[in-house]
């Protein structure tokens, strides 16, 4: 589990407030002028770095879209869940549990980027290897969490089923984050539809 900021030294939070820095005003020069006309420069300047200081933060302008501060607090809100919570609902819970503790800021972010990988077309695909990891690493925690093969075709169909309901709910709620959430309590309640 990654520590929280104030167990870091002055030089690690330093570092943490110049990457939210670059971060936040990337996503609000993507939001004003466009992902594809926002430059590694205007970013630099606008988060009062150099260039050579936002390169040692993200490799790419891509990787401060695809960038996500939301897998460490969610797995080790996983972690704290008791195993015999079933896995739906311990992912459910993690996920509440992490947007609890987001402040405003870290939620328009969040906003911010998820519409910025939806509108995107270069950052659709980046999504897409994106997932395709995530899948995977979700497969390996709840291989952990029950003690299973992770090459079991049980766990890789249940994270498949909870990555398509998060998806499917994506586009509906462009402006909520509670929608992970929603779906996965649809998928608890046995997808209702009738």
């Amino acid at each position: 589990m990654a520590p929280r900021p104030e167990q870091l030294g002055l030089r690690e939070r330093k570092k943490l407030r110049t990457r939210a820095a670059i971060r936040t005003e990337a996503m609000r020069l993507f939001e004003t002028q466009g992902y594809e006309a926002t430059t590694i420069e205007q970013i630099a300047e606008a988060a009062e770095v150099s260039p050579s200081t936002f390169f040692r933060y993200f490799p790419s302008k891509e990787r401060v879209v695809m960038a996500d501060d939301l897998d460490d607090p969610t797995i080790a809100a996983l972690e704290r869940i008791p195993l015999e919570v079933p896995p739906l609902a311990a992912f459910r819970q993690a996920f509440e549990t992490t947007l609890a503790g987001m402040s405003e800021e870290q939620v328009e972010l969040e906003l911010a980027r998820s519409r910025l990988m939806f509108r995107v077309p270069a950052l659709r695909a980046a999504f897409a290897d994106e997932l395709y990891r995530s899948i995977e690493f979700a497969v390996e925690i709840l291989a952990r969490r029950l003690d299973r093969d992770p090459d079991d075709p049980g766990l890789r169909v249940l994270v498949g089923a909870m990555t398509g309901a998060v998806l499917a709910m994506a586009g509906t709620a462009p402006e909520d984050l509670r929608y992970p959430i929603r779906a996965l309590e649809l998928l608890e309640a046995g997808l209702p539809v009738g």
